[in-house]
């Protein structure tokens, strides 16, 4: 029998985008068969680093190209930028998996839901970005989600606190306006597929949710003043918004939690 852990591991490292897909398919697919052990005490290698395919080339956020949507290769860019944002989620997923011991069971089944998930993501936008005459490593791309993955990875509490519940939701604000700027470019088939996308997001930002809290109950911790301290660490210039505040409200935010985002000093 296979362990998930481990598993996700080689998932993790695979640096082919097709093979990553097959493979994070074929990890669900043993689970829900029950194939697959599950060691909760296991010690990974440090910082395991995610395999990835040598395009795009990974550049600074501000050399990213201009994202306009008048043209077909504009509407390239904007899908090739999610697709990479949407490929960095399934190993940011993995990583959760294979990085963190001693969690629920349910924990790692919950990441490895969000894993697939996003897997399918990237299926269909990369499918609309071939529509477009674009190919995922056409275009550079930038590596933040994964940097904030390496700052957080020792502590479990600090990555479900800033990873899908700072970076992951940042996408439920910011996804509904590039969905009007497609729509009114005349992209409905971007716009049906961001809604599947949006509609997976708020589940996975409740992931990490539910996580985080967890993990703040176990150490005895405030949930709002814990995520107050950290966002003061790791951003010290503050979060920009502004937020989609009925997505984060569905993907569990409490009402303080979304009050501390729109005004971080009280």
């Amino acid at each position: 029998m296979n362990e998930m852990r481990h598993m996700a591991m080689q998932c993790l490292q695979s640096a082919d985008p097709d093979e990553k897909l097959h493979l994070v398919r074929e990890l669900m697919r043993a689970h829900r068969l029950g194939k697959l052990s599950l060691d909760t005490e296991a010690t990974m290698p440090e910082l395991c680093q995610p395999g990835r395919p040598d395009k795009p080339e990974l550049v600074r956020g501000s050399k990213t190209p201009r994202r306009g949507f008048g043209t077909s290769e504009g509407r390239a860019i904007m899908m090739h930028a999610i697709a990479h944002i949407e490929f960095n989620a399934i190993n940011l997923a993995l990583d959760a998996i294979q990085r963190f011991a001693n969690m629920p069971n349910a924990y790692y089944t919950d990441w490895l839901q969000v894993a697939y998930e996003e897997a399918y993501h990237f299926e269909l936008v990369r499918a609309h970005l071939r529509h477009l005459d674009g190919e995922y490593g056409d275009y550079v791309a930038h590596g933040g989600l994964w940097e904030m993955c390496e700052k957080t990875a020792t502590d479990v509490l600090q990555r479900m606190a800033l990873v899908p519940r700072v970076l992951e939701a940042r996408g439920l604000d910011v996804t509904p306006g590039i969905q009007k700027k497609l729509a009114q470019a005349g992209d409905h088939n971007a716009v049906s597929i961001l809604d599947i996308v949006l509609r997976d997001e708020i589940t996975h930002v409740a992931t990490g949710n539910r996580w985080y809290r967890y993990c703040c109950k176990q150490r005895g911790l405030d949930t709002v003043s814990t995520f107050s301290a950290l966002l003061a660490e790791f951003y010290p210039k503050g979060l920009m918004g502004p937020y989609n505040m009925v997505a984060r409200e569905q993907a569990g935010f409490t009402a303080s939690e979304l009050e501390l985002l729109e005004h971080p000093s009280v």
